[in-house]
C-alpha cells in the first residue's frame, strides 16, 4: 500500500469507512453478527456449534453470502474490463439499495444478506491478477502493519510508513461510529446514507479513471 498514490489511500479509507458504517448497522440489526467482518462471524460459528445453538446456522449463512459476494464482484469486474472498479462499486451500491428496499418490505433480518453480499463485493475493488491488493473490510492485517512500521520508525527507518495503514483502520472505525449513531436515529434506513455515499464514490472513481494496484503488495 505504501507505493500507491494519495488517490488510492484516500479512496481506500473512504471505502473502509462505508464498510464500517454498514457493519455497525448490520451488527445492531442482527444482534451481534457482522456483515463485513467475517473473522467475527467465524468465531460466532464456532461458539454456536460448541453450544448447539441455531446461531451457528445464521453465522454460516453470512459466511457463505460473503464468499458469494466476492464471487459476484470478481465476475462483474472481469466482464467490465477496464471499467472494473466502477462496475464493482455500482454493484455494491445496488446491493445496498436492495437491502433498503427489503427493509421497506418488512424483510426483517434477511436485510443482512444483501448487505453481506455488498461487503464481499467491495473487497474486489482493488483486486488485480486474481489477488486482493487492499482489503477494505478487515483490519487485522492493517494493524499488524501499523505495528511493524512503527517498529521500523522507532529503530531509525521511515518515520511515516505506518500512516497509510492507520488511515485505513481509522476509516473503518470512524464509519462504525457514524453507522451506530445513524442506526440509533433512523434504524435500518440509515443504510440510505451508505447508498448515497457509494453512489457518489462510484461517480468519483469513474471521473478519476482506472486506478492500478498491479504488482507485489508490500508487507
Amino acid at each position: 500500500m505504501l507505493r500507491y498514490d494519495r488517490r488510492v489511500h484516500f479512496l481506500a479509507a473512504c471505502f473502509s469507512g462505508v464498510a464500517g458504517y454498514v457493519d455497525a448497522i448490520g451488527f445492531l440489526l442482527t444482534g451481534g453478527f457482522f456483515v463485513s467482518f467475517m473473522s467475527g462471524n467465524s468465531t460466532r460459528l464456532g461458539i454456536g456449534m460448541a453450544e448447539g445453538s441455531s446461531q451457528a446456522g445464521f453465522a454460516a449463512v453470512l459466511l457463505m453470502a460473503f464468499v458469494i459476494g466476492v464471487m459476484m464482484g470478481t465476475i462483474t469486474g472481469r466482464i467490465a474490463g477496464r471499467h472494473r472498479q466502477v462496475a464493482v462499486l455500482g454493484l455494491v451500491t445496488l446491493l445496498l439499495a436492495i437491502a433498503v428496499l427489503l427493509h421497506s418490505l418488512g424483510a426483517g433480518i434477511l436485510v443482512a444478506l444483501p448487505m453481506v453480499l455488498a461487503m464481499g463485493a467491495e473487497n474486489t475493488v482493488f483486486a488485480e491478477d486474481g489477488e486482493v491488493r487492499i482489503g477494505l473490510t478487515y483490519m487485522t492485517g492493517a494493524l499488524v502493519k501499523v505495528g511493524k512500521r512503527l517498529t521500523t520508525a522507532l529503530t531509525g527507518g521511515d518515520r511515516w510508513s505506518w500512516l497509510p495503514f492507520m488511515l485505513l483502520w481509522s476509516g473503518l472505525a470512524a464509519g462504525a461510529v457514524a453507522g451506530a449513531l445513524a442506526y440509533g436515529a433512523f434504524g435500518v434506513y440509515a443504510l440510505v446514507g451508505a447508498v448515497v455515499l457509494m453512489a457518489v464514490m462510484t461517480l468519483v472513481t469513474a471521473a478519476i479513471g482506472p486506478i492500478s494496484t498491479r504488482g507485489p503488495h508490500p508487507s
